[in-house]
C-alpha cells in the first residue's frame, strides 16, 4: 500500500510539473506564434497598422492604445484589462470574449502556443521581444509584420502629377511624363498620414496585383484627393 501511495504521489508531482511547464508559456516559441498577428500588429509603440499597437499590451485596459481609434465600441466598453487569463480567453476566440467586436480573426485552438504568445507578449514593445520577434516579409508561412516603404523616397515613374477620370477610368500623369490608364474599380485612392507616407500634395502610384492592371494612388491627407482628381474626357 505504501507503495503504491508513492508511486501515486509520485506520479501526480510528475503531472503537476508537467502541466506548469505546459501552462507558463516559452517567449521565444511565442515570438514565432506572433507571426499569425503581425499582419495587423507591430511591436513598436505608436505603430498601428489595421490593428492596434502591441506594445506594453500587458496590464494596459482593452480599447486604451494611445493613437488608436478604430476600437470597437464592444471592446471599448468591456473594462476588461489584459493579463493572462483575459489574453489567453481572447486570443482562443475574440468573439467568444468580446461579442461584435471588430477583430476579424478566428482564434488559436492550441493551448500551448497561446502560452507561448502571451509569455512573448508581456514583454512586446521591449528590446529583448522585439529582438526575438521575426522581421518583416514571409517566414515559416506565416505572415510579419509588413515593411511599408518611405513614399518619400518614389522614383520619377510613381510620382502622380496629374488625375483625369473618364467614364469608368482613370488616366494618371506621372513626373516621367507617362499616363497610365486604370479601370475605376482598380484604382484605389488612400491616405498615409504616417512618417512613411507621401509629402503634402505630392501623391505616390504604387502597383497592385502580378497583372499590372491594378494600383493605388496615396495621397498625404484626404483634401488632396479632390483637388487632383479631374473629371474630364479629352
Amino acid at each position: 500500500m505504501t507503495r503504491l501511495l508513492q508511486h501515486v504521489a509520485s506520479g501526480s508531482a510528475l503531472f503537476l510539473l508537467a502541466a506548469s511547464a505546459y501552462a507558463a508559456g516559452d517567449p521565444q516559441k511565442g515570438a514565432q506564434v506572433y507571426g499569425v498577428c503581425a499582419g495587423c500588429h507591430s511591436l513598436e509603440p505608436g505603430r498601428h497598422l489595421s490593428g492596434p499597437s502591441l506594445a506594453n499590451i500587458y496590464g494596459r485596459k482593452a480599447g486604451t492604445a494611445e493613437g488608436f481609434v478604430r476600437y470597437s465600441n464592444a471592446l471599448k466598453q468591456s473594462k476588461i484589462v489584459w493579463d493572462e487569463k483575459t489574453l489567453d480567453a481572447w486570443i482562443k476566440k475574440p468573439d467568444t470574449l468580446v461579442p461584435e467586436n471588430l477583430m476579424p480573426f478566428p482564434g488559436i485552438p492550441d493551448p500551448q502556443a497561446r502560452a507561448n504568445l502571451i509569455a512573448f507578449l508581456k514583454n512586446a514593445g521591449a528590446k529583448s521581444a522585439t529582438a526575438g520577434a521575426p522581421a518583416g516579409g514571409m517566414m515559416g508561412g506565416m505572415m510579419q509584420t509588413p515593411d511599408l516603404p518611405n513614399l518619400k523616397q518614389a522614383p520619377a515613374e510613381n510620382q502622380v502629377k496629374a488625375v483625369r477620370y473618364c467614364r469608368d477610368s482613370y488616366f494618371v500623369t506621372v513626373a516621367n511624363g507617362k499616363v497610365l490608364p486604370y479601370w475605376e474599380f482598380n484604382l484605389r485612392l488612400k491616405t498615409d498620414s504616417s512618417a512613411n507616407g507621401p509629402a503634402k500634395d505630392k501623391p505616390v502610384l504604387v502597383g497592385a496585383g502580378m497583372r499590372g492592371d491594378r494600383a493605388s494612388i496615396v495621397f498625404a491627407n484626404p483634401e488632396e484627393i479632390g483637388r487632383f482628381v479631374q473629371q474630364r474626357c479629352e
